[in-house]
C-alpha cells in the first residue's frame, strides 16, 4: 500500500480518484503543495498535483519518502525535473487531453458561421421564420487550411476530409497517415493565399507569436473564415479587425483572445485559483471584437467537455498505478 497524496484536487474530481485507487492510502487536499503544507504530507510516497504547486529542490527535499510525482497538466515547468532526477524520482505528465473535444469545437464554430447559426436562432426566438438573410455556405468541395498538425489539428484535419473537404497543411514535421490521405502540406504563404478556411492549432511559442499578423493578412485568400481555438496571441488582434473590415476575411470565430489573462493549462479555466487571479467577463467585454456581427466568440471552452476532463483524471490514475506495477508510463525524461 502507498501513500498517495493529492494536491489541488477540485470536489467534482475526488469520488474517481478515491475509488480508482481503493488500494492505497489516499488523501486528498486542495491546497496547493508548498513548503508550508509540506510539512504535513513528509510521509508521502506519492504525490499528483495541479500547476500551482511549484515542485522546487527546498520542498523535495521536505519530503524524504518521495518516490512519484503525478502532474494532471501537459506542461510541467512548475517541477524542477533535474533535481528529481538527482533524486531518483519519477514525474509524468498528461501528454494529451481533448484532442476530439477541440477538434469538434473547431467545427461547431465553423458550421455556426457557415450557417449562420446564431442569428437564425435569434430571430425564430423572436417568431420571425423569414431566412432570406441567412444563406450560407457548404463546407464540401471548400479547402481548409490546418496550421499545425498535431494531435487536434489531425483530428480536425480528419473532420475536414469526412465533409468533403480539401486540407492543406503547414506544420513542422508531416504526418505521413494524412498525406495518405491527402492532405498536402504546403509552406505558410501558399496556405493562406489559398484556403477558404484557416484553423490554428498551434502552441504558443516565441515562434508562433502571430503567425499571422499585420503583414501577412493581405496574403490571405479574399472571403476566408478565420478559425482560432489554440491560443489568442497567435493571431495579432488588430490583423483580424483589419482583415474583416477590408473584406480579405469574410468571419472569424475564436474560442481564444489575445488579451486573456496568461493562461497556462485550459484546465486552469475550471480551477478556484485562476478565478482569483482573471477576470474573464472582463476581459471579454473590453474586446473589439465582441461588438462585431462577422464574428463568433466563445470564452475558451473548446476544452471543456466532461470527455476531456475525465481524461486528464484517467490518465493521472493510470500513470499512478503503472508506477506501482513498476510500469510506469509518460514519464519525463
Amino acid at each position: 500500500m502507498q501513500k498517495i497524496v493529492f494536491f489541488e484536487l477540485e470536489s467534482w474530481e475526488e469520488n474517481f480518484v478515491k475509488n480508482s485507487l481503493s488500494d492505497n492510502e489516499i488523501i486528498i487536499t486542495k491546497e496547493k503543495l508548498t513548503p508550508q503544507t509540506a510539512e504535513k504530507y513528509q510521509d508521502a510516497q506519492i504525490i499528483s498535483v495541479f500547476i500551482y504547486s511549484e515542485i522546487t529542490k527546498e520542498l523535495i527535499d521536505m519530503l524524504p519518502n518521495l518516490k512519484f510525482i503525478a502532474t494532471r497538466s501537459m506542461g510541467y515547468d512548475h517541477i524542477d525535473i533535474e533535481y528529481c532526477k538527482q533524486k531518483q524520482i519519477k514525474v509524468a505528465f498528461v501528454p494529451t487531453y481533448g484532442s476530439h473535444t477541440v477538434a469538434e469545437h473547431t467545427f461547431a464554430l465553423l458550421l455556426s458561421i457557415s450557417r449562420k447559426i446564431l442569428p437564425s436562432v435569434e430571430k425564430a426566438k423572436k417568431g420571425e421564420f423569414g431566412n432570406e438573410e441567412f444563406t450560407g455556405f457548404d463546407l464540401f468541395g471548400k479547402t481548409i487550411g490546418i496550421l499545425g498538425t498535431g494531435h487536434i489539428g489531425k483530428n480536425v484535419a480528419e473532420l475536414a476530409l469526412s465533409f468533403g473537404m480539401k486540407v492543406l497543411a503547414f506544420s513542422h514535421s508531416q504526418d505521413q497517415e494524412l498525406v495518405s490521405r491527402g492532405v498536402q502540406y504546403v509552406d505558410l504563404s501558399q496556405l493562406l493565399a489559398n484556403s477558404d478556411v484557416i484553423s490554428l492549432h498551434l502552441p504558443h511559442t516565441k515562434e508562433t507569436e502571430h503567425i499571422i499578423n499585420m503583414q501577412n493578412i493581405q496574403g490571405i485568400k479574399k472571403g476566408a473564415v478565420l478559425i482560432n481555438t489554440a491560443r489568442g496571441a497567435l493571431i495579432e488582434t488588430q490583423a483580424i479587425v483589419e482583415g474583416l473590415e477590408r473584406g480579405i476575411l469574410s468571419a472569424a470565430g475564436l474560442d481564444v483572445l489575445e488579451e486573456e489573462c496568461d493562461l497556462r493549462e485550459e484546465r486552469e479555466l475550471l480551477t478556484t485559483e485562476f478565478l482569483k487571479k482573471c477576470d474573464l467577463k472582463t476581459q471579454l467585454l473590453n474586446h473589439v471584437l465582441l461588438t462585431r456581427d462577422d464574428v463568433v466568440i466563445t470564452p475558451h471552452n473548446a476544452f471543456n467537455s466532461k470527455e476531456a476532463l475525465q481524461e486528464i483524471l484517467e490518465v493521472t490514475v493510470a500513470n499512478i498505478k503503472s508506477y506501482i506495477a513498476n510500469t510506469p508510463s509518460n514519464i519525463i525524461e
